[in-house]
């Protein structure tokens, strides 16, 4: 089959540490082009690349090789995506963008629109669904092995002195707009039923910043007649960074461990004699350090790829099949969107008044 030519636009750590490689190891693809706002960065690459396109642009209109590309994939910040999928969905491109996909859900639902009416393929870059400990997990919960899913724990502490975008304090609700799509796009994932937002709660920065302190988000996944809570916990000053999501069945717990990329199936421990508790503990060590033992050396030197590889693949299998991308598709994306604006607006207009926001 003809391989689909690609062009980047936007060369910062994203794209030149996930992006980039994952295009690189798929066959499909060739990438034909490059862009960014900085010139230099934009040359470097296309030489490192080998290829002959480049743009020193920030906007669609200033990027010239359109022409010579079949998709075009967006690894800017959130504020440019809009103009540039609307742009490059206008030119006839298929696009596979980085998350959030839009600002407003005004945004969102036009784009997923456009590209319908274009008949092209609208793809987001949901990637840790996909990564080998979540794969994991889901397995685990469709063969039953977790039993009956009780409840959903997602949480999430940010060191503000790790490595961050120099943008993120622009947005809505400053880093909790830009990250929390991948906690969402979990849950929902891994929900045995349809979410519902049911409460908000958060508190503001101690450190003056625009992200708040801590966002708390509880949802119910609703299954037959019964309610499913599912909670997403933010700390954005905390003194380590870790990401992890629990799913609590009443035969055993599969926890991922979303940075390390690591999976833990922990059994019920009944009682919870000491006997159970060594049990517990002797499953997570030697689970976590045989995952670590694979993953860590594949950490170290940049090649472990959360997911990234997978989400590629899809979108070159959509556009050979002429239809949307499972699990990161437009409408998937646009599902995300609604929770963390529902969430990120009472963020903004409520933090620091003290007040819980509940929904009937």
């Amino acid at each position: 089959m003809k391989r689909i030519r690609i062009g980047i636009i936007g060369l910062g750590w994203v794209s030149t540490h996930r992006h980039i490689p994952s295009l690189l190891r798929n066959p499909r693809f060739e990438i034909v082009a490059v862009a960014d706002r900085n010139a230099d960065l934009a040359v470097r690459w296309a030489k490192k690349l080998r290829v002959r396109h480049w743009s020193a642009a920030s906007s669609i209109l200033e990027i010239d090789w359109l022409s010579e590309v079949d998709a075009v994939d967006v690894a800017t910040a959130p504020m440019s995506h809009y103009p540039l999928i609307k742009g490059a969905l206008l030119a006839g491109k298929h696009v596979i963008t980085e998350k959030p996909f839009a600002m407003s859900l005004e945004q969102g639902e036009e784009l997923v629109s456009l590209a319908k009416i274009k008949n092209l393929r609208l793809a987001i870059v949901h990637n840790f669904q996909f990564a080998s400990s979540t794969q994991r997990l889901i397995k685990d919960i469709d063969r039953g092995r977790l039993g009956t899913v009780r409840s959903i724990v997602a949480f999430q502490w940010g060191n503000p002195l790790r490595r961050l975008p120099t943008w993120y304090e622009q947005l809505p609700s400053g880093l909790f707009f830009d990250e929390s799509p991948h906690l969402l796009y979990l849950v929902r994932r891994l929900s045995p039923g349809p979410l519902r937002l049911v409460h908000v709660d958060s508190c503001p920065s101690t450190l003056g910043l625009r992200t708040p302190a801590s966002v708390d988000a509880s949802f119910r996944a609703t299954v037959g007649e019964v309610d499913i809570p599912v909670t997403v916990n933010c700390r954005f000053e905390a003194p380590l960074s870790e990401w992890h999501v629990a799913v609590l069945g009443d035969k055993a717990t599969g926890v991922v461990d979303v940075f390390r990329d690591i999976y833990l199936k922990l059994p019920n421990d009944g009682s919870h004699g000491a006997f159970m508790v060594a049990r517990t503990s002797w499953h997570a060590t030697v689970m976590h350090w045989a995952r670590h033992i694979v993953n860590g050396p594949l950490h170290l030197v940049g090649r472990l790829l959360y997911g990234n590889e997978i989400v590629f693949s899809r979108f070159a299998q959509a556009i050979d099949g002429g239809y949307d991308a499972n699990d990161i598709s437009g409408d998937d994306a646009l599902e995300v969107l609604k929770m963390q604006v529902a969430i990120a607006n009472l963020v903004e207009q409520r933090c620091g008044e003290g007040e819980e926001h509940k929904w009937d």
